[in-house]
């Protein structure tokens, strides 16, 4: 895998790092791709129980590399790097729009630590993340109107379920800059935090403490249920809830708590 991502693996927890930090963490072709090889590589390791998503350097994400805008007069989409429009993987959309919506589609919560900016295409990959910590001083923004573009980077996909529509459509429409807290006030971010990534790996350890089957099953059923119809969400609430009664692991979560000791899970099948 590409050195543009990087991921350590420690106590089942995966620390997940955009590195190119001597352009601030912006995108170009090659980091797409980089994403992408990530997000695989995340999805088949049994191992890990939640992920932090941060960067390295002074910002988590300053959004596309600038270099990319001198491509935008070649008017053959298909051989500009600009919108890379291949298709990666199962997942729907091209390999921009997987980017952010991978995060979503990974079977472990996914918690974004983010810091210095977060712009554009940055601001849209750190919203598929399930859960946010912001440093105050954050600078963030749906910013691709200063461009005189649309954000396409799944924001249809992620935007809904964090602010109503008048929010969304004044924040594509203005690339209004928020600091954390403006983010934390408006939703887009969970939480404001001095240091967000000590507070996300925090979090994250805590995660995977508890049952990774329970856990899985938990994203599973807020991913899929959350904006489905009513009976597909009671139903697949009945299902996962099936699995999971008599397991391993949720036997090993009964003894542990009635013999007052820290759980020792298996990792999820």
């Amino acid at each position: 895998m590409s050195d543009l991502v990087t991921i350590d693996l420690k106590n089942h927890v995966a620390d997940v790092r955009l590195n190119r930090p001597e352009k601030m963490n912006a995108i170009n072709q090659d980091m797409w791709q980089a994403i992408s090889e990530a997000g695989a590589e995340l999805k088949d390791n049994r191992e890990i129980r939640a992920i932090v998503l941060s960067g390295n350097g002074r910002a988590f994400c300053a959004g596309l590399d600038m270099a990319s805008f001198q491509q935008m007069g070649d008017r053959d989409r298909t051989k500009s790097s600009v919108i890379p429009i291949a298709k990666p993987s199962e997942l729907p959309g091209n390999l921009a729009q997987t980017a952010a919506i991978l995060w979503k589609r990974l079977p472990v919560p996914v918690i974004g630590a983010l810091h210095g900016v977060a712009y554009g295409a940055g601001a849209q990959i750190a919203l598929g993340a399930d859960i946010r910590f912001a440093a105050p001083d954050l600078r963030f923004s749906v910013m691709e109107i200063k461009w005189g573009l649309i954000p396409d980077v799944g924001i249809t996909q992620t935007l809904r379920d964090l602010v109503p529509l008048d929010i969304a459509k004044e924040l594509t429409f203005t690339g209004r800059i928020l600091d954390g807290e403006a983010a934390k006030e408006l939703g887009l971010v969970t939480h404001a935090a001095k240091d967000p990534l000590a507070r996300a790996m925090e979090l994250a350890a805590d995660i995977a403490s508890k049952s990774p089957d329970a856990i899985r099953s938990g994203k599973r059923l807020l991913e899929a249920a959350w904006r489905a119809d009513e009976r597909t969400g009671l139903e697949l609430e009945t299902k996962l809830q099936l699995d999971l009664i008599g397991s391993d692991n949720q036997l090993e979560a009964v003894r542990a708590n009635f013999e007052k000791r820290a759980p020792d899970f298996k990792d999820a099948k």
